[in-house]
């Protein structure tokens, strides 16, 4: 939990990230000035990120100056000034700026906020049909709330059953803080609801899995070209049915780890295998992570949890309208909504109470 003597020192560790962007921002402006093509993936990327790094620039900015006033009002009332009205107001700028700081540390102090877009997985469990089913509609819950945010969402990689839901989907997401947003959403979800081929009104209880990724640069993850072997195939619908003459669809495996990642959505080969590559990018860097986590016995991922896929993280109950997530133990009523892609408050309560609370993870609940 960031506590008061924390905030108190933010000064120089802001000062210290915004040197380092702003030598970035001069670095990428330096890239895109003079005789370039503006239409290359080239200009488009380095774009790209300019307008990530200036993003958290102003962020780091804003936060900068919030912290210099909470400083200036601690400043009053640790000193000896006998002024009520004065102290009156420094009493009530902490309270009402301390929430914000804390909001904005999460968004660009935090070793996570280097990552804008996600690379995002999603798997259907147990429950047959109705768990592709439910796998489908969580993916537009994503999809909608993406939308409100600005965001561009595209499946890469997807797998239908005979019903039309999702067997699996990957997708990848573009836009300012989307992982900020969506990275305590890894883990199992679960749904309890009445399908529409049961007959005698039995509730049901289907799983389905999440896998939320950041996409990374080059300079998190460097992969030798010639550890990774590429498959062309033709990409396929339900039931295997070709959907494709040409061999546009990409798998490919990076020797080192085994990870194995495709994509098939694109009619472009070179689409797929880009889209591919930056899958594969993430997948190495979460292994990464993973095993440094591991060799060090990360304590706080400990007492968050690992949003590992085997571990229950969310129940939505559609016969009681209500979304329960068992991390933080809390309940929202209003199912329709969030399935409509309302979920700013439910991700906002999720984050706030993981991150500020260390609250432990508990999946065994059972409703």
């Amino acid at each position: 939990m960031l506590t008061q003597s924390d905030i108190l020192a933010l000064g120089p560790q802001i000062e210290v990230k915004l040197a380092g962007i702003r030598a970035d921002i001069a670095k990428l402006s330096q890239e895109i000035t003079g005789d370039i093509d503006y239409s290359s993936e080239t200009y488009i990327g380095t774009h790209k990120k300019l307008r990530a790094r200036e993003n958290r620039k102003a962020g780091l900015e804003k936060l900068q100056k919030l912290v210099a006033s909470y400083v200036d009002s601690h400043t009053i009332l640790s000193g000896k000034s006998t002024d009520a009205e004065l102290i009156t107001l420094a009493t009530e700028e902490l309270a009402l700026i301390e929430p914000e700081i804390r909001e904005l540390y999460l968004s660009f102090m935090s070793e996570t906020a280097k990552f804008q877009n996600v690379v995002m997985e999603i798997r259907a469990g147990a429950g047959g049909d109705e768990a592709t089913l439910f796998a489908q509609e969580i993916f537009r819950m994503y999809q909608l709330f993406g939308a409100s945010r600005g965001w561009k969402v595209e499946l890469t990689d997807t797998e239908l059953s005979e019903k039309g839901g999702f067997r699996h989907a990957d997708a990848y997401i573009e836009g300012d803080d989307a992982y900020f947003w969506l990275q305590y959403e890894s883990g199992v979800h679960r749904v309890q609801r009445v399908p529409e081929t049961e007959s005698s009104g039995r509730i049901h209880t289907s799983t389905i899995s999440v896998a939320i990724l950041p996409e990374v640069e080059d300079v998190d993850v460097k992969i030798n070209p010639n550890d990774v072997v590429m498959e062309a195939y033709r990409s396929s619908g339900p039931g295997g049915q070709s959907v494709n003459k040409t061999s546009s669809a990409v798998r490919l495996r990076h020797v080192p780890t085994g990870i194995v990642v495709t994509s098939q959505v694109e009619r472009s080969q070179l689409k797929n295998r880009d889209a591919a590559m930056r899958q594969l990018k993430s997948r190495i860097y979460q292994a990464q992570q993973e095993a440094q986590d591991k060799e060090l016995g990360d304590i706080r991922r400990g007492q968050i949890g690992t949003g590992d896929r085997s571990e229950k993280i969310r129940t939505y109950n559609f016969p009681q309208s209500r979304v329960t997530d068992h991390r933080v133990k809390k309940s929202w009523f209003n199912i329709a909504g969030i399935m409509e892609g309302d979920i700013e408050t439910l991700l906002t309560d999720v984050r706030t109470l993981l991150t500020e609370t260390g609250i432990q993870t508990d999946a065994s609940d059972e409703e």
